[in-house]
C-alpha cells in the first residue's frame, strides 16, 4: 500500500514538474494577422538628424538604414486581359514589398504641453486603424481635447470648442516623406494632426492612376522617353529598378493609357500619379536618395509659410518640439517605428541644435543628432492614462516619458501590452503549475517518509 502511494505520490510530482516546464516554456509573443499583430525582427532602428536655417527657409536631414529603396506604394499589373492591384496596407511588410519608405515628423511650439512630455503617445486614441480594436469605420491620429472623453474615438468635442482649440495652436504640423508618393515629385505631404491625421488645405502630391467607369488605368509611361510603356513585376517586385530609371507615372511626362498597346502578363503601372502639392499642403520641398542600404532625405520649408492654421511658425532662437517616425522594409499603418520628443532648437541651447547659416542651401557637417526609433506596439494614450498602466499617476503629475524610460525599455512594454491579455492567462497556469509542483514534492516526501517508517 505504501509502495502504491509513493508510486502516486511521485507521478503527481513528475506531471507537476512536467506541466510547470510546458507552460513556462511556450511563449505566447507571435504573429497574428487576424488581431492585427505583427512583430518586427529589429525592434529598435537608429535614425540621424541634422538641422540648418538661414533668414527665409529651415532644413531638416534624416539618414536611416533600410534594406531596399521601398520607392513602390502600390502597382497595377496586368494578368490575363485585366489589371490587378498589388500592394496595400496589411499586419506587417508586404510580401511583394508593395509599400513605400516613410520619413515624418510631428511639430510643435508648445502649444500641445502633452506633447512635449509624452510625444506622439498622445496621438494614438482608442480605436485607430490597425489596432486589434480598430473601430468600424477609419479613425486616424487625433489629439486628446478634441474628443469629449478620453477613450471614446466618436465622442468629437463641438464645433465652436475645435474652432477655438485651433485657433490656440492646439494641432501638432507633420511633415510627411513619401518614397513613392511625394519624392518623385521632390516634396513632402504637408499635413496635420488634430481631429485626425489631415492634409493641409490644397492638394497632395498624388492622385490616382485608376479609372473606375473605364476599368483601366488613366496614363502609361511614355515610350519614346522611357523606353518603355511599363514596368516589369518580376523587375519591380525584386528591388531591380533604380531610382535612376524613370519609376513613377509624374504628371507632364506620362502620357494617356492606350487599352490597345499590346500588353503582355506582367506589365506594370503605378497606381499613383504624382503631380505638385498645391496651397498649404505642397509648403515642403524634398529630396531623397536610397543608395548602400541607406535613406538620405533632406526637407526643407519656409520658416514662416503664411499658414498658422496649418504650420507651426518658426522663428529664430525659438524652441520647439519634435518627434520622428519612418516606415521601412515594406511597412504600413501602425508598423513603424517611432521616437520619444526631443527639444529642437534654432540657435537656442536644446537636444537638436538648428545651426544658422547665409546663403541658399546648408553645408552639411558629420556631425548628427542620433535618435534611437521602437516599435511602439499597440499603446493608447487611453491605456497609458488607465489603471493598465502602473506609471498613469506619473503621467497626472506631468512626469515626462523620457525621465522614467528608455526607447530599449518601452519597446518591449509595447509588445507586452499587446499580449497583456496572454502574458496574465500563462502568469497564471505556471502559478497553479508551481502550486501543483509544491504540493506533489510534499506528497512524494510525506509518502518517502511514510514507507520508510514502515520498513
Amino acid at each position: 500500500m505504501q509502495t502504491m502511494k509513493l508510486i502516486g505520490a511521485v507521478a503527481l510530482f513528475s506531471g507537476a514538474l512536467l506541466v510547470s516546464w510546458v507552460t513556462h516554456g511556450t511563449g505566447v509573443v507571435r504573429d497574428d494577422p487576424e488581431r492585427h499583430i505583427s512583430i518586427p525582427d529589429t525592434l529598435t532602428v537608429p535614425l540621424q538628424v541634422q538641422v540648418a536655417y538661414n533668414d527665409q527657409d529651415i532644413f531638416f536631414r534624416y539618414r536611416w538604414p533600410s534594406s531596399s529603396m521601398g520607392i513602390f506604394h502600390d502597382v497595377l499589373r496586368y494578368e490575363d486581359g485585366r489589371w490587378i492591384t498589388e500592394g496595400g496596407e496589411m499586419p506587417g511588410p508586404n510580401p511583394h514589398g508593395m509599400h513605400e519608405d516613410r520619413v515624418a515628423m510631428m511639430l510643435d511650439d508648445g502649444s500641445v504641453p502633452e506633447f512635449g512630455r509624452y510625444g506622439g503617445y498622445i496621438t494614438v486614441g482608442a480605436g485607430l486603424a490597425g489596432l486589434t480594436d480598430e473601430a468600424p469605420e477609419e479613425v486616424t491620429k487625433y489629439l486628446p481635447l478634441t474628443r469629449n472623453t478620453l477613450g471614446q474615438w466618436d465622442d468629437m468635442a463641438p464645433d465652436s470648442a475645435l474652432t477655438q482649440l485651433r485657433a490656440a495652436g492646439y494641432f501638432l504640423d507633420l511633415w510627411h516623406w513619401r518614397g513613392a508618393r511625394s519624392n518623385p515629385a521632390n516634396e513632402a505631404d504637408d499635413q496635420n494632426v488634430s481631429t485626425g491625421r489631415d492634409g493641409d488645405a490644397g492638394s497632395s502630391s498624388y492622385t490616382t492612376n485608376w479609372d473606375s467607369d473605364a476599368g483601366q488605368p488613366r496614363v502609361m509611361f511614355d515610350i519614346a522617353t522611357g523606353g518603355y510603356r511599363a514596368l516589369n513585376w518580376d523587375d519591380v517586385r525584386n528591388g531591380r529598378i533604380s531610382q535612376e530609371q524613370t519609376y513613377a507615372l509624374i504628371t507632364g511626362e506620362a502620357v494617356p493609357f492606350d487599352p490597345d498597346a499590346g500588353w503582355q502578363n506582367g506589365d506594370v503601372l503605378p497606381r499613383r500619379i504624382i503631380r505638385p502639392g498645391s496651397g498649404s499642403r505642397g509648403d515642403i520641398s524634398a529630396e531623397g536618395r536610397w543608395t548602400d542600404g541607406y535613406w538620405d532625405v533632406t526637407l526643407s520649408r519656409a520658416l514662416d509659410t503664411g499658414n498658422p492654421m496649418d504650420d507651426k511658425i518658426l522663428q529664430d532662437h525659438g524652441t520647439y518640439d519634435v518627434a520622428f517616425a519612418i516606415h521601412r522594409n515594406a511597412t504600413g499603418g501602425r508598423w513603424h517605428y517611432v521616437s520619444l520628443p526631443f527639444s529642437l532648437g534654432l540657435a537656442h541651447e536644446a537636444d537638436i541644435m538648428a545651426t544658422r547659416f547665409a546663403g541658399a542651401a546648408p553645408q552639411w557637417s558629420d556631425s548628427w543628432s542620433d535618435v534611437t526609433l521602437f516599435y511602439p506596439g499597440q499603446v493608447t494614450w487611453p491605456s497609458l492614462n488607465s489603471a493598465v498602466h502602473g506609471g498613469a499617476s506619473g503621467i497626472a503629475a506631468r512626469v515626462p516619458v523620457r525621465a522614467r524610460h528608455s526607447p530599449e525599455q518601452l519597446v518591449h512594454y509595447g509588445i507586452e501590452h499587446e499580449f497583456r491579455t496572454e502574458i496574465r492567462r500563462q502568469w497564471l497556469m505556471t502559478l497553479l503549475a508551481g502550486v501543483l509542483l509544491i504540493g506533489g514534492f510534499g506528497v512524494a516526501l510525506n509518502a518517502t517518509i511514510a514507507s520508510r517508517k514502515g520498513a
